[in-house]
């Protein structure tokens, strides 16, 4: 939408008014009052575009403290399009202006405001200044604010739109070159086989040539967007496995492919990209940026992958209460810091990088330089966002210390994959990974922190796109947390985040924390109550804060409104504390909060900084039944007594038998109202499985 909807009439300009004279009749007009029944208005002009109202927006300056707007106005790729200053009657805009423009405030789209009069200054110029008591004087100058675009927003605006058609495109393009290039091209035939060969050792055995062909495009795609963005050349030469995929890059162009040639339909969208950053001053802005880059990208890219590994970087409000919380714990109950030495810390599904740099910020800056060669880890398994973390990591480091050294604690490899038996003399990508995650593995981890992938499985088997198998993990989670369960369908034991919730369980078997944000099912779900029993005997103490957002179960909530992720299912923050005197014979304390169930994300975003940390929040401690049921209000005591309908016992049961029912996994296939329709689909679909 490029023109705002908003007439005199409509109800939000009235309920604006309303509130004015309501406030003026108690004699409450000040600025504080006042505020707020503008900021409502512009909210709701704001959803008309997809942009986000962010109040006291700070204000980068190069020398000095950052200054605040009282809100800025943010796109989806969290680019100021507007700024607004609130003012009381007492106030002149003209002067109000000079002194804010003086002292280094932004001069594109702002708008001055009191409850009488606008000023709003734009291209160098006053665009409107004058009286805003007529409903019609409002909506023109809102209608200015909010259609007002820069030269580059408008190149921006139209290579977002165009970008979901175009990679797709031009990435079948360039693997079908790859693979014509694998047919005719010796030497990129003998690199591309080894390189694959790596990938199949360190990342998943069972990866295919085409899964490789993706990540060589994928590098392709946005080594430009990389380099110009941060402004970092050395990067492909000195990360250890940029550096080998160059190689093959290397290869595969040195006969007749031009890398610039081919990519040259792409130019208007890297511009934009270049043009729309050049905007973005400070590198937490360019964190943001690129990480929303990286979400468009990779939806675009290849759907299936991104929905399997969960590719939605984590809310930075969320972000900040976790790694606060664990320093509150390692102070509270170890006694210890962030900043202390031998506290390693692991991110082992560190997808952009959100989580190291936001432990980066609590960590000393004297401090600093060990942890980061030292002391922190993390791994990433898709190479898009390996690199987006690297750079991420990189340049926060440069930012805090004003010395660029190589991030050598990342590794591209699958942490699921770590814990499975290996031969001598295995080989993860190259030597420099390899050295790595040797590192890690000999590594004493305290503090496990991160966003596990959650993704229990498909809609229905023609998606073909089920979660990968790990013999020594789903081993782990078949012994412990699915043989304690007296449930009948375990299938949800599946999730990869219960498995990543076993492996940190294992990982700091000495003692430690392990916070995760993940679905919130395992929270009160049957299927899930030898997970539940596991937990409780393992861990010395148990938080679970409940973000709710839960669609299916509430059909009333909207996942993009209400969930914190934009997602379906449920989510939940989760801090396991295990202490060197823990005992596994006896239960830990498990503690418990939740947000309103019909909170909007935003709600819950404000309240996360509210508590700042786990001590903020109002926890209840919780008293499990016998049958590890974590969550028993409101439950009859009643229930244990009933005849159950089916049982795997054979007495005092209803059924002798039961099961899921029919279920073909294919009903989309096999059902239909109309005989005639169902025999074309299953022949077309017979037909098409002999063709593979």
């Amino acid at each position: 939408m490029s023109t705002l909807n908003l007439k005199p009439t409509n109800a939000p300009v009235k309920a604006y008014y309303a509130t004015l004279q309501r406030f003026a009749r108690g004699h409450f007009d000040n600025e504080g009052n006042i505020r707020g029944a503008f900021e409502d208005l512009l909210k709701k002009c704001a959803r008309q575009f997809d942009w986000t109202l962010v109040p006291e927006y700070p204000i980068p300056r190069k020398e000095g403290h950052p200054l605040s707007v009282d809100a800025a106005l943010l796109d989806a790729f969290n680019l100021p399009r507007g700024y607004w200053e609130a003012k009381d009657t007492k106030d002149t805009l003209e002067v109000e202006m000079k002194k804010k423009f003086e002292a280094g405030y932004p001069r594109s789209n702002i708008l001055f405001q009191r409850p009488d009069r606008a000023l709003l200054f734009q291209d160098g110029r006053i665009a409107f200044h004058g009286p805003i008591t007529e409903a019609q004087k409002l909506v023109d100058v809102l209608h200015l604010f909010f259609e007002w675009r820069q030269p580059d927003h408008d190149s921006w605006d139209r290579a977002v739109s165009d970008f979901s058609d175009r990679i797709p495109e031009i990435a079948r393009g360039a693997m079908k070159l790859i693979d014509d290039e694998r047919r005719t091209n010796r030497a990129f035939v003998e690199r591309f086989a080894a390189f694959a060969e790596l990938c199949r050792e360190s990342i998943n055995p069972d990866l295919k040539d085409e899964a490789v062909e993706e990540m060589l495009v994928q590098h392709l795609l946005t080594e430009r967007i990389f380099r110009r963005i941060f402004d970092n050349p050395e990067f492909t030469r000195r990360n250890v496995i940029a550096a080998e995929i160059e190689k093959v890059i290397d290869s595969l162009t040195r006969r007749q492919f031009s890398r610039d040639a081919f990519l040259r339909e792409l130019d208007p969208f890297y511009r934009a990209i270049e043009q729309a950053a050049s905007t973005v001053e400070t590198y937490s802005e360019k964190q943001k940026f690129l990480n929303t880059i990286y979400e468009r990208f990779f939806q675009s890219f290849n759907r299936k992958q991104a929905d399997t590994h969960g590719i939605v970087y984590t809310p930075q409000p969320i972000v900040d209460f976790m790694v606060r919380s664990v320093e509150e714990i390692l102070r509270t109950e170890f006694g210890r810091s962030l900043s202390d030495k031998d506290v390693h810390i692991l991110d082992p599904f560190v997808g952009t990088g959100n989580f190291i740099t936001r432990v980066m910020k609590e960590i000393k800056t004297s401090s600093l330089p060990h942890k980061y060669k030292e002391e922190l880890h993390c791994n990433e398994v898709m190479l898009l966002p390996y690199y987006i973390a690297s750079m991420n990591i990189e340049h926060a480091y440069l930012d805090r210390t004003g010395e660029y050294e190589p991030f050598e604690g990342i590794c591209l490899v699958d942490t699921f994959e770590l814990a499975e038996p290996k031969q001598t003399g295995f080989e993860f990508m190259n030597e420099g990974n390899t050295e790595r995650i040797r590192k890690q593995k000999k590594a004493p981890i305290f503090v496990v922190i991160g966003n596990p992938p959650y993704n229990m499985g498909q809609v229905n088997e023609n998606d073909q796109n089920k979660n990968r198998k790990y013999k020594h993990m789903d081993a782990r989670v078949q012994e412990t947390y699915t043989r304690a369960s007296t449930a009948t369908l375990r299938s949800k034991l599946s999730d990869p985040y219960v498995k990543a919730f076993r492996w940190a369980s294992d990982r700091i078997r000495a003692g430690g924390i392990v916070a995760f944000v993940s679905n919130d099912s395992f929270v009160d779900q049957i299927a899930f109550d030898g997970m539940r029993k596991y937990l409780a005997h393992e861990f010395d103490k148990i938080y679970v804060l409940d973000l709710g957002g839960n669609v299916r179960k509430n059909p009333k909530l909207s996942g993009t409104t209400h969930n914190v992720f934009g997602i379906q299912v449920g989510v939940a923050i989760t801090l396991l504390v295990k202490t060197a005197a823990h005992d596994i014979t006896k239960q830990g304390e498990i503690f418990y909060a939740s947000v309103g169930a019909d909170w909007k994300k935003e709600q819950k975003y404000g309240q996360l900084s509210d508590w700042e940390d786990l001590h903020g929040a109002p926890w209840q401690q919780l008293a499990p039944d016998a049958k590890y049921t974590w969550l028993t209000e409101g439950l009859s005591g009643d229930f244990d007594r009933f005849i159950p309908v089916a049982s795997t016992a054979k007495s005092k049961r209803l059924f002798s038998e039961h099961s899921l029912g029919v279920s073909t996994n294919r009903d989309a296939v096999v059902y239909d109202f109309e005989k005639s329709k169902l025999l074309d689909r299953a022949s077309e679909f017979i037909n098409r499985y002999n063709l593979v």
